[in-house]
């Protein structure tokens, strides 16, 4: 029988079953004893650890019923077989340094979630609500919300949607897994997207089994020219602020954009993940809105209220309406009803409009103090994508590489992200994409100080 080394306090608060289990458990875990080891019989453990033998049988019980260990009579209780010990903890992590401002972008802030709009919908959706509508429902999203969401995008964003060709998703992520999904059924291989772009979503749609294409991305927006000589069929593009650069899809380009589409019968998928956020107009109206029939228009909450809510739309072409409904209802049956209900409610009473006239004003303060501070301690850096969204691109100065001040500034306790993750094939000169979005005005013009400091130490 092999020495069972029971690190076991019986004067410790809580069940002394439950507890004792525990500890075997672990033990068993941790190798102590091997499968096939054998354990003490039970008068010896309860003896030993000051325990009644009723608890040491209970406890050897609820291990044989996890399938832990194998009791057999007159040959006693032994670990069962195939259990593999827990590895060893990893050493700990070389300590980084401290983040004290953090620039990364693609989360708005958290702190300015409207948490008493959204309790006081929660609360009037929960009283009005029938409840049969906690049951299953609609996988395409509960028809308040559609109808809702229906109007505010053709109000707030030019889109022509209606409910019927609505669906309610677990933000843009899912959204566009069901559209890839439908793609890879209907034999498309890859899909053109814009270069530089979103690593994460390059990451989402290859683990989908589509390979995405970069497309050049210019001053004026995605390269409509070079996307026709990609021979791709389907085309993701971030007209409203494009990530990283910040560029606005010019005019002709969406024309030109749409005028590909319709010749080759190709798909438009529009992420338009942060157009609420435009500060020297109005927010430009989404691609949706001038051709129905070729885009599907994507959106979430997740940079105008909180990501974790994870609510999200698709408005699709007709034709795709049935077969992606499908898709959604087999991935989940649908999104958490009470939220879609809030969110409906919020939108019914004005609250989303409130919270969005009140965050746009705090972020327009917080980016206008960051490209002050910008412009004050680097001027040779060149700063784009103001207009709209929640960061700005950076082109640092020549002579430095994103490494070296991407280091530098870790070093200060400043958290900046690299432009080079974000492009598939082309080069580009160094820069940098930095989200203003959670940190206050004197928090950012510190912040631009320190990387300042980063950006001549990486040029020396």
């Amino acid at each position: 029988m092999t020495e069972l080394l029971l690190p076991f306090d019986p004067t410790r608060d809580g069940g002394l079953t439950a507890r004792l289990t525990t500890a075997l458990r672990d033990a068993v875990r941790q190798g102590r004893p091997p499968a096939g080891g054998r354990l003490p019989a039970t008068r010896t453990l309860a003896r030993d650890l000051g325990l009644s033998r009723g608890t040491v049988v209970e406890a050897y019980a609820q291990l044989v019923a996890e399938g832990y260990l194998v009791s057999t009579p007159g040959a006693g209780t032994r670990v069962a077989d195939g259990i593999t010990p827990r590895p060893p903890a990893p050493p700990p992590a070389t300590t980084a340094p401290a983040v004290r401002y953090d620039l990364k972008p693609g989360t708005p802030d958290l702190a300015l979630f409207p948490r008493a709009a959204w309790q006081t919908a929660l609360r009037r959706a929960l009283a009005a609500t029938e409840h049969s509508a906690l049951g299953y429902g609609d996988p395409a999203g509960h028809p308040a919300l559609r109808a809702e969401l229906a109007a505010y995008l053709g109000r707030v964003r030019a889109a022509a949607a209606d409910p019927g060709r609505l669906t309610v998703v677990g933000g843009v992520a899912q959204g566009l897994a069901l559209v890839v999904r439908r793609l890879v059924r209907h034999g498309h291989r890859t899909i053109a997207v814009e270069d530089p772009g979103s690593p994460g979503t390059f990451g989402l749609l290859r683990a989908h089994g589509i390979e995405p294409v970069g497309v050049p991305v210019d001053q004026h927006g995605l390269d409509v020219d070079a996307l026709a000589a990609t021979g791709a069929r389907a085309v993701l593009v971030t007209p409203a602020h494009q990530y990283p650069t910040g560029v606005v899809l010019a005019p002709e380009r969406r024309a030109a954009l749409i005028g590909w589409a319709r010749r080759t019968g190709a798909l438009v998928i529009e992420d338009d993940y942060d157009a609420e956020f435009r500060y020297d107009r109005e927010p430009v109206g989404c691609l949706q809105g001038l051709a129905p029939d070729l885009v599907v228009h994507l959106g979430s909450l997740s940079k105008s209220l909180a990501p974790g809510l994870r609510l999200g739309w698709a408005v699709l072409p007709e034709p795709m309406v049935e077969e992606f409904r499908t898709d959604k209802q087999y991935t989940d049956l649908g999104c958490s009803t009470l939220d879609q209900l809030a969110f409906a409610r919020l939108l019914a009473d004005g609250g989303h409009d409130r919270h969005l006239r009140a965050v746009r004003a705090r972020y327009r303060a917080r980016r206008d103090a960051l490209t002050a501070a910008l412009a004050r301690h680097l001027p040779a850096a060149a700063v784009r994508g103001v207009a709209a969204g929640l960061h700005l691109h950076l082109d640092l100065p020549p002579g430095c590489t994103e490494p070296a001040v991407v280091e530098a500034a870790a070093a200060r306790g400043v958290r900046v992200d690299p432009v080079a993750p974000t492009r598939l094939a082309l080069p580009g000169p160094p820069a940098l994409v930095l989200g203003y979005a959670g940190l206050t005005e004197r928090q950012l013009a510190h912040a631009a100080d320190l990387l300042a400091e980063a950006v001549t130490e990486a040029t020396g």
